[in-house]
């Protein structure tokens, strides 16, 4: 099959299964809404911080709080694309239309995270708006040093948070197993390890820690982070290019 056939084939797939749109739906209004009721708090609490965390103020990362929830749909649609065919046995047929395996999951990759992208940058410039237009006196022009970078940044974490559970989900197949290690992996394990003293270093290299370094503008008091915001993404794609490997490799091993 032909590289343009495998793609318009894989679109096709992904527009046809009504719970991947769903998912991204959801990251948009959830990133946004929570987004904007945290802007809306720490607008109402700017009067009571010190001076110190009045200079620290990050106007721009603040509107990206609702990431933290919204990477949550995005894991679920990286991991629906490629585990969707498991489940369903469809994965037999995909290949013996497209017996290269590396094309088939290339093919797929590609589209979806296209598509994550769009509606990642999407998201990403919606909230910092709203979350700015919260903020009110407080806000950060989308013209202020760094403001741009952190605002697209924004959108290529969400894509990059798929593509990593795209990675996993082509390693363990399972729609189940994969979301059952994505979701403690992401919302527990990182941050625990992000938290505690003894275990804070070598937090700061997960991807999700790392990665959204790129959506600050500002640096928090007493951070000691080794690397900047594009190191920080640098990171975050390290893992991505693991994932896929490892999916990948897998998927030439194994059986359909």
């Amino acid at each position: 099959m032909a590289a343009a056939q495998v793609l318009k084939s894989e679109w096709t797939k992904i527009r046809s299964v009504s719970s991947t749109v769903w998912t991204l739906g959801l990251a948009v209004v959830v990133t946004v809404a929570l987004g904007a009721l945290i802007s809306i708090l720490s607008k109402n609490d700017y009067d009571s911080l010190d001076a110190r965390d009045k200079l620290t103020f990050d106007a721009t990362f603040i509107s990206f709080a609702g990431m933290s929830l919204g990477q949550l749909a995005m894991i679920v649609f990286g991991v629906l694309v490629v585990s969707n065919e498991y489940s369903t046995g469809m994965i037999r047929t995909s290949l013996a239309a497209v017996p290269q395996r590396g094309a088939f999951l290339f093919g797929k990759v590609l589209v979806a995270t296209l598509l994550a992208f769009v509606v990642g940058l999407a998201t990403s410039f919606i909230a910092f708006f709203v979350g700015q237009a919260m903020l009110g006196p407080y806000r950060a022009g989308i013209g202020d040093p760094g403001v741009l970078r952190a605002v697209i940044g924004g959108g290529l974490y969400m894509t990059l948070i798929a593509m990593f559970s795209m990675g996993v989900a082509a390693m363990l197949r399972s729609p189940m197993l994969s979301l059952g290690i994505l979701m403690p992996f992401f919302f527990l394990i990182s941050s625990i390890l992000g938290n505690v003293s003894a275990t804070k270093k070598v937090g700061r290299f997960l991807p999700d820690q790392a990665g959204s370094k790129i959506m600050q503008v500002k640096t928090p008091f007493g951070d000691d982070t080794p690397y900047g915001p594009w190191g920080g993404l640098a990171i975050m794609v390290a893992w991505v290019v693991v994932a896929l490997l490892g999916g990948y490799v897998l998927l030439k091993k194994r059986d359909a």
